[in-house]
């Protein structure tokens, strides 16, 4: 089964979430637990964790279709020590809101070397900055996404991906998040079906299928290999409407949250609706 939903408000506090997400018929769905363009923010009160816990129960979302994002200043990768420490800082914060939340998963950029160390040492860093992490919490995994490889990102390969999990500790909780508009813009033609087909056989000798928690479901305003970080609604940008159909009825990502990022917020209850219909569920 396919769990379809977008990345929701959780204006006034995370357990509106679950509300936001049942209105425009998601089965899964993801939020921010803290405003995600402030380094800290006040603790998550127990009144707001229980309604969380409350409003999924009683909408039917389960703790694996839910995949929460960290906040965007985080750069697990930093090349500065004081950058550095800062993000790991926030990371652990990131992943210890997520267990009292009772969620499984956190999804998150790797981070950029901003030009000041080497693509690997970039890599190396957020291995560490992950290890560190998985040692001061418990039950939840790292999700890391891929990206478009625009300015010093690093992530904008499957190789990096691997290269990062490789050096991770305890491999049962590290993930990966596909985002399919990153993955068009760093180069890999999902557009083509005979491509759409040797994408995903090189994600899976590469990194591997078993270790993918989640997708993010996105068109692109952008062209192929661009290296530009700009998503469109369903069957709007460069991507086309086929992809849409074509992964839909994939059976290699049923029973994983698949998330729309797609900018025209007022669409997702329709894009969900299609994106239904072309499950054939």
């Amino acid at each position: 089964m396919k769990y379809i939903g977008a990345h929701v408000s959780a204006s006034g506090g995370v357990e509106n979430a679950p509300v936001n997400a049942s209105e425009i018929g998601a089965t899964a769905f993801a939020l921010f637990t803290k405003n995600q363009r402030q380094w800290v923010a006040p603790s998550l009160s127990a009144k707001s964790i229980k309604e969380f816990k409350a409003n999924c129960e009683k909408f039917g979302y389960l703790p694996e279709y839910i995949l929460p994002h960290d906040s965007y200043l985080i750069n697990l990768g930093h090349p500065e020590t004081g950058g550095l420490e800062k993000s790991r800082a926030a990371f652990v914060d990131e992943m210890q809101r997520c267990e009292q939340l009772g969620l499984k998963l956190l999804n998150f950029h790797p981070g950029s070397h901003l030009n000041k160390i080497s693509l690997q040492d970039c890599l190396s860093r957020i291995a560490e900055s992950i290890n560190i992490a998985l040692s001061e919490t418990q039950g939840v995994t790292a999700v890391i996404e891929n990206t478009a490889g625009q300015g010093s990102n690093v992530g904008f390969s499957f190789q990096h991906l691997a290269d990062i999990i490789a050096q991770v500790a305890d491999k049962s909780r590290v993930g990966v998040c596909v985002d399919t508009c990153h993955s068009f813009t760093a180069g890999y033609n999902l557009k083509d079906p005979v491509e759409y087909e040797k994408v995903w056989s090189e994600f899976d000798e590469i990194v591997g299928l078993g270790y993918l928690r989640g997708i993010h479901l996105n068109d692109s305003k952008k062209e192929l290999a661009t290296r530009v970080d700009r998503h469109d609604n369903v069957g709007k940008g460069f991507i086309g409407i086929d992809f849409f159909k074509r992964f839909m009825a994939d059976k290699r990502f049923d029973n994983i949250p698949i998330i729309l990022e797609t900018p025209d917020e007022t669409l997702w209850e329709e894009e969900i609706a299609l994106l239904k219909e072309f499950s054939g569920e």
